[in-house]
């Protein structure tokens, strides 16, 4: 399919969207909201799409937020239907995509930039990224999940005052905040990531995407996380993976998973 504001490149099961605006710094518009929603949508029913890396095109933004000009006027009523529709749209879909998820962030990832890396299953810096949430000095708060998603990865504390300061940090603060797992020259960043992505896919991606669902649910209210884990756990043992995974082990031979 042909997108005006992202790439895609597959090459051995692993999917690259790239957020390509780079006069905008990578800002998230509803254009490119929807590109995206519509790029994950197609990699999850694409059998041959393992994994997906998101990253920003260029060398100075992942994406630097979103594009402020498209909401300014907004009424209280048009703002909340913006936050619904593009979590619904893009972050939530993001975080709860069936199939492994990790953002590249090179350069800026700031507002909905810094709350879409969080909404992909892990993060890889680059040494040269700034990370923050700088809503509150545009009078608004973040509204794609960032007041709930900083704080599961970093803490209350530090999610409150990276949040109530605007403030930026760097990727090495990323990577004590535990707002990253990995920083890497950014060179080497897309490569880092993956080869990532080929340790994931030498096991089962039906265990995997199992594994996402019960992470998740511990982050959802009303759910016990343990009673989904138990069922995912209960539910593997009925897949070929498991059956070939288990063989495998007992006989000294590397699985060959089929997936299913």
């Amino acid at each position: 399919m042909s997108y005006q504001n992202i790439l895609e490149e597959i090459e051995n099961n692993i999917l690259t969207i790239t957020i390509d605006r780079p006069k905008k710094l990578n800002a998230l518009n509803k254009e490119t909201i929807q590109e995206l929603h519509q790029a994950f949508k197609q990699a999850k029913e694409d059998d041959e799409v393992k994994v997906v890396i998101l990253t920003g095109s260029g060398e100075k933004a992942f994406v630097a937020g979103a594009d402020i000009s498209e909401f300014a006027d907004y009424s209280p009523k048009e703002g909340k239907r913006l936050a619904a529709e593009g979590q619904e749209k893009l972050f939530n879909y993001v975080a709860n995509f069936p199939k492994p998820v990790i953002a590249a962030v090179n350069g800026f990832a700031l507002g909905g930039g810094l709350e879409l890396a969080m909404a992909a299953h892990f993060r890889i810096a680059s040494d040269n990224a700034k990370m923050g949430l700088p809503e509150v000095s545009l009078g608004v708060i973040p509204g794609y999940g960032g007041t709930q998603r900083l704080p599961q990865l970093v803490g209350k504390g530090r999610a409150m005052e990276m949040i109530m300061t605007a403030g930026m940090i760097d990727a090495n603060q990323a990577l004590q905040y535990n707002l990253v797992n990995h920083v890497v020259e950014q060179d080497d960043l897309l490569e880092f990531a993956k080869n990532l992505a080929k340790k994931i896919m030498k096991n089962s991606m039906v265990a995997v995407s199992a594994a996402i669902r019960a992470i998740n649910a511990n982050y959802e209210d009303g759910v016990n996380g343990f009673d989904v884990e138990v069922n995912q756990f209960g539910k593997s043992f009925g897949t070929e993976d498991f059956k070939e995974g288990t063989s495998a082990f007992l006989n000294k031979r590397k699985a060959e998973f089929p997936g299913r």
